[in-house]
């Protein structure tokens, strides 16, 4: 079984007029994931709420109060691309719950699951909200792993357009955690270099020129990411699955199509049978919905064979 882990309350979180990051991108992808002939295979759950506790384990209480007291107040910008209403701070700990919810389905029922919910997080620094994200689901579910759940090495794969400085500033000190993430170079938000590998060798940045495309990703996976994720021996793997990198996408520059995207999670699939993956980036609604029916389609397929093995 595929959990899909999504919730109506995330379409509440208002951005405002003419944002990119906006509910509508929500709807595209569930509207494509509903179109899946298997469709039958997929378990939707609702995800819980994130306790402040679990939230601790990545933000300070002071930024988490901050997000808390900003959204009470009737809502405002935390930076000039991030914005809170005044339902944000709710739904923020409802986003973090779904991908703790993932985690809790590898760990409990070896259950692959997609979330979908937004806001997204890899740019949620510990203590600043940035680049459309409040809390670092991401981070947060890889920390809930280890320390809350006991899993002893975790790898992150973020192929979002944007590399997830969030997440890598969170995760490049730990020694049972792993970043790995190609993005576009150069570009936000200014992080991200080859050159960065972290405190015990276990970050591998890949940045890739404006209109990279399928040779260009395939190679990198095969000569470098394949080779980084099996070498640190994963128990659990992570993938921030942002579709800002499809060839219509407004925000990013590069060439990828659905069935790439597809690609990429045969590769991980190769790796860890079992995934975890959560909605980042991805602004074209057409192409959101294109390339999470693709990812889905993917790990239906997969399971399937598992079962058959």
């Amino acid at each position: 079984m595929i959990n899909i882990l999504t919730s109506d309350r995330f379409l509440h979180h208002d951005t405002g007029y003419g944002h990119p990051e906006r509910p509508e991108r929500l709807s595209a992808c569930l509207k494509g994931i509903k179109e899946i002939e298997a469709v039958d295979a997929l378990q939707w759950l609702e995800p819980r709420r994130a306790e402040i506790e679990e939230l601790e384990l990545v933000h300070p209480k002071s930024h988490i109060l901050h997000v808390k007291t900003t959204a009470e107040r009737g809502g405002f910008s935390l930076d000039p691309d991030t914005t809170v209403s005044p339902e944000s701070y709710d739904i923020a700990l409802q986003s973090v719950g779904a991908w703790l919810d993932g985690v809790d389905a590898i760990i409990d029922r070896k259950e692959s699951s997609f979330v979908i919910s937004r806001p997204p997080g890899h740019h949620a620094e510990s203590n600043q909200s940035m680049g459309f994200c409040l809390f670092n689901n991401c981070a947060i579910a890889a920390k809930y792993a280890i320390q809350v759940r006991g899993v002893d090495r975790i790898a992150v794969l973020d192929w979002d357009v944007h590399h997830g400085n969030g997440t890598q500033h969170i995760l490049e000190s730990g020694a049972k955690t792993a970043y790995c993430s190609l993005h576009q170079w150069p570009f936000y938000p200014g992080t991200g270099a080859a050159h960065e590998k972290g405190d015990h060798n276990n970050v591998l940045n890949i940045p890739l020129s404006i209109g990279s495309g399928k040779d260009e990703y395939f190679a990198a996976f095969e000569k470098k990411v394949i080779p980084f994720l099996k070498s640190w021996e994963p128990e659990l793997l992570i993938i921030s699955a942002g579709f800002d990198a499809s060839l219509n996408d407004p925000l990013g520059g590069m060439q990828l199509l659905p069935e790439h995207f597809a690609e990429f999670t045969r590769y991980c699939l190769d790796i860890s049978p079992r995934l975890l993956l959560g909605l980042e980036g991805g602004y074209d609604l057409g192409d959101l919905a294109k390339c999470t029916r693709a990812v889905t389609e993917t790990l239906i397929q997969n399971d399937g064979d598992q079962q058959l093995l």
